[in-house]
């Protein structure tokens, strides 16, 4: 991940661009004296629009008593009632 202050974007900003394209890089910006950062530069993802169902299939184990209440963490949320 590169910093850029605001001169050199504007300088270079179709090749920044062509290596975000082709890197993936991720580019931040910085304004002012001080260089303070200011905007981050992600590159764009195209959204598949689906989902992989059972992708953590064995990877993921939920205990048996899940749903049942636990009187300590339900004092520790609504306090002693």
């Amino acid at each position: 991940m590169q910093t850029l202050n605001v001169a050199e974007f504007k300088a270079n900003l179709s090749s920044i661009l062509q290596q975000m394209q082709e890197d993936g890089e991720e580019v931040i910006i910085a304004f002012g004296r001080g260089h303070k950062k200011v905007a981050k530069l992600v590159p764009y993802m195209e959204d598949t629009g689906h989902r992989v169902f059972g992708q953590f299939k064995g990877m993921v184990e939920i205990p048996k008593n899940f749903d049942e209440e636990n009187e300590e963490i339900n004092a520790m949320f609504y306090g002693n009632e």
